[in-house]
């Protein structure tokens, strides 16, 4: 029987399971993955970030320190089901407030599911600059458990010169008529390209690999070929399915796939293998665009040559609809409540484009969970939430999310807190679902991501036994920034029991100046009163760039709970604001995310140097500077050594760190 060293750890792991705990400096650093130099969002001076690393039943701490200077940010860890801890699901504005330069913030959960995920920020469209990493949880009890001797994990990624700030602002313009997504410069694999280094997986002759690929992309699938070897996949986003054999896979932005390579019985030569990234509207059209593509290795002998760039000639990528989970969950029976979306692009009254799933979303004031928490009997009321697109359903039923694709190009959609059953998925052109009585699969494939074929639908299922507040969004980054964003809110009665805010996380809202309880405007009195709620996505919205408000401006609501709306006509004594010494990584101090005052003209002439705020009648101003030009290679390293100045005036810097793991 096979079982390598790293198996058998997490076999003795799994009989002390325990706590595996991460402390991290979230910063910025250089790195020129594809060979252009720019800055990234790193993890404790270092990126790539780091692989979180469990085994089912462990309690995963993760502490983050932002250190970014000018960036709010948090994590989401995704697939994870957060059974218990809706709290630490980390969406920005959904169930916490975005932890501001200088603050602190710890999630904790425990990890109950094994499987392939992934943890990203979830503030402002910010993870395409760099905060993404693995998160694996090894499972003592793999149905696989024998049948392989070594797992490699492997991302893919597309990659952007320019930063997300001004990527956003370029999209989100009037002039930006088609309503296009910002456009990769290049794709990566593991984090590089055949322009700076090739990924190479060293095979011995006889074993068998276990590879987990995660899509951490933003806009582009991953399409993924070996040369000579076939793929015999066996989990899809933390869900075990009975083997499959596929020649070719496509995976989705926020996808991941694990399947099993068995090595050639002798070393005779080396081979290749090809990711090609997927930037098309519909894959399937004639005269689709493969310009973006990273070459691979499989090295059996470092003495001999690796091959020839491996080509594919055509792309027809294994159906996962046909996938069989390996427990055969039957079909979830007729259901209780059935959600229709139909989700398009088009503009607002500004001409901005934006996206519409039903509506557009609009980031609320308080945290949704925040408002399920406090506004009592009235949390079954989705006019509470303001314009989240919120959707109530309540403990045990079976709830059917009918999804109707109105554009003409694929977009994966994930949803938090659950994996669904996909009980059908036409291909593209089908159009919308029209109700009728079709035979779904008796044992349907599950997952919490799926692509929704273009001018087509999918029909998802799942049980309402997860009270929490969860996102249900296209994971195109961009289109989240767009407004595709969905929420339910699932048996607020049981969250409302089950639920208990952190006194540090309402602490990291109150330090902005963020209202913690009342429905979307903060109103704690009226819960149905929603004057003074968002009622526009930000325009200009640059997205997780911190920026101060005066607080003493805002709109005045009525309250309850001194808590709910602090004094923040003064800044904390402990982080009084100076213009003459700091950069805007000090303006935390003062709150005021996510309003920014960068203008659009001002991102496009500047983004990588933090200068010192404009002040002017009370409200601080900010140009950051990011031009992005391959002559600017080795000039924008100025942003993150602000960020190193001036943090240690918040916080000690805590050492980099391996994870510690507590066993009990």
């Amino acid at each position: 029987m096979r079982m390598s060293i790293g198996l058998l750890a997490a076999f003795i792991c799994h009989s002390i399971a325990g706590t595996v705990e991460y402390d991290w400096n979230i910063t910025w650093v250089d790195a020129a993955p594809d060979g252009f130099s720019r800055p990234v969002i790193g993890i404790n001076g270092q990126w790539p970030c780091p692989t979180i690393k469990a085994t089912v039943g462990d309690q995963v701490v993760v502490t983050i320190h932002n250190k970014l200077a000018n960036e709010a940010t948090s994590l989401h860890f995704h697939g994870i089901l957060q059974r218990g801890t809706n709290e630490m699901d980390g969406a920005g504005q959904v169930t916490q407030c975005s932890v501001p330069p200088g603050r602190s913030f710890t999630y904790r959960f425990t990890v109950d599911k094994p499987g392939t995920y992934w943890y990203h920020s979830h503030t402002g469209g910010q993870y395409p600059d760099g905060l993404r990493g693995p998160l694996i949880v090894h499972d003592p009890d793999d149905p696989y458990h024998g049948q392989y001797d070594e797992e490699v994990v492997l991302t893919t990624s597309d990659w952007y010169h320019d930063q997300v700030p001004v990527l956003l602002n370029r999209m989100l313009s009037p002039s930006n008529v088609p309503i296009r997504p910002p456009f990769p410069d290049s794709g990566l694999l593991n984090d590089t390209s055949n322009e700076t280094a090739n990924v190479t997986l060293k095979f011995t002759p006889g074993k068998t690999y276990k590879i987990r690929v995660i899509n951490m992309g933003a806009l582009a699938a991953a399409m993924l070929q070996f040369d000579s070897h076939t793929m015999k996949v066996i989990e899809i986003d933390g869900v075990y399915v009975h083997e499959h054999h596929a020649e070719q896979i496509r995976v989705s932005p926020a996808q991941r796939y694990a399947f099993l390579l068995e090595a050639k019985p002798t070393d005779g030569r080396n081979y290749a293998f090809l990711t090609s990234f997927d930037i098309n509207k519909d894959f399937t059209k004639a005269g689709s665009d493969w310009r973006l593509n990273v070459t691979g290795y499989i090295e059996y002998d470092s003495a001999k040559t690796l091959p020839a760039l491996f080509i594919v000639d055509d792309w027809d990528p294994l159906d996962d609809f046909t996938l069989v989970p390996y427990d055969n969950q039957k079909l979830l029976p007729v259901p209780d409540n059935q959600i229709t979306l139909d989700f398009h692009s088009g503009f607002d009254d500004l001409g901005i484009p934006r996206a519409y799933m039903n509506n557009t979303y609009v980031p609320p004031k308080v945290p949704t969970l925040y408002s399920v928490l406090t506004v009592g009997e009235d949390a079954d009321n989705p006019a509470v939430y303001g314009q989240v697109n919120p959707l109530v359903v309540q403990y045990g039923q079976t709830v059917e999310i009918v999804l109707n694709n109105l554009d003409d190009a694929i977009h994966p959609f994930h949803l938090h807190g659950h994996h669904f059953q996909v009980c059908n998925r036409p291909s593209s052109g089908a159009g919308s679902f029209g109700g009728d009585n079709r035979t779904f699969p008796s044992v349907p494939v599950r997952r919490d991501t799926v692509s929704v074929n273009a001018n087509s639908h999918v029909i998802l299922r799942f049980t309402a036994d997860n009270p929490g507040v969860w996102l249900f969004h296209c994971h195109i980054e961009w289109h989240v920034s767009m407004g595709l964003v969905a929420t339910i809110i699932e048996a607020p009665a049981k969250l409302q029991r089950a639920i208990t805010i952190p006194q540090h996380h309402l602490d990291i809202c109150i330090a902005q100046c963020l209202p913690t309880a009342g429905n979307a405007a903060g109103n704690t009195v009226n819960h149905t009163d929603l004057a003074g709620a968002n009622t526009a996505s930000p325009n200009p919205d640059n997205g997780a760039l911190f920026n101060i408000s005066a607080c003493s401006k805002s709109t005045s609501i009525a309250t309850s709970s001194a808590a709910s709306s602090p004094d923040c006509s003064h800044p904390p004594v402990s982080h009084t604001y100076r213009a003459d010494t700091t950069s805007i990584a000090t303006k935390s101090s003062r709150g005021g995310f996510p309003v920014c005052q960068v203008t659009e003209s001002e991102l496009e002439s500047t983004v990588a140097h933090a200068t010192p705020p404009n002040v002017s009648n009370g409200i601080h101003t900010t140009t950051v500077h990011t031009k992005a030009t391959r002559t600017r290679t080795h000039q924008l390293s100025d942003l993150h050594r602000v960020s190193k100045k001036v943090t240690t005036r918040y916080s000690t810097v805590c050492p980099d760190s391996e994870p510690t793991r507590h066993h009990g």
